[in-house]
């Protein structure tokens, strides 16, 4: 199964992400704060309105059922969070439907950017402290789990240089 990232810096582009087992994620940006996320299968084709900024597009199989799965970076505040921030929401399909499978507030950090790589999401976030780190995430039957850091404490340029690494 293929993995594919893309970072949005474009207005009004289309993705496509990826296909498997007869699915294919895309997302299409309209403006700098509306984009729509496609499920396109065999029978069926469906769309999740995000009225957000996005920043960050992937696809992969997040929780390990061998079904692809979308991750969109979007820019919002929450409930718990009122300051907009960067976040990142995981769709799933649910029978030909783009259905939610965990719309997270935060991870751990201040995140900056995120990739999906060997099964985890890799992040990179800064601390209040205005150092870098750079974690790795894996699914945890309701979200993102603490898996570990591959460096922390560190300059911006030493960060990213770990966070692209393959």
């Amino acid at each position: 199964m293929r993995t594919v990232c893309h970072r949005l810096l474009v207005i009004g582009i289309w993705l496509v992400a990826t296909t498997a087992f007869g699915q294919e994620f895309s997302l299409e940006q309209k403006n700098d704060t509306l984009s729509f996320l496609t499920l396109k299968t065999d029978s069926t084709c469906d769309r999740w309105e995000l009225p957000y900024p996005v920043y960050q597009f992937c696809t992969g199989d997040v929780d390990g059922n061998g079904s692809t799965d979308a991750m969109v970076g979007v820019v919002k505040s929450t409930r718990y969070y009122k300051e907009k921030g960067r976040r990142i929401f995981i769709f799933k399909n649910y029978n030909g439907y783009v259905r939610p499978l965990w719309m997270g507030s935060k991870l751990g950090g201040i995140l900056e950017d995120f990739r999906f790589k060997d099964g985890l999401i890799r992040s990179l976030e800064t601390t209040k402290d205005g150092k870098y780190v750079v974690a790795e995430y894996r699914w945890a039957h309701f979200g993102m789990g603490f898996e570990r850091f591959l460096i922390k404490n560190v300059t911006r340029e030493e960060a990213i240089s770990i966070f692209y690494q393959d």
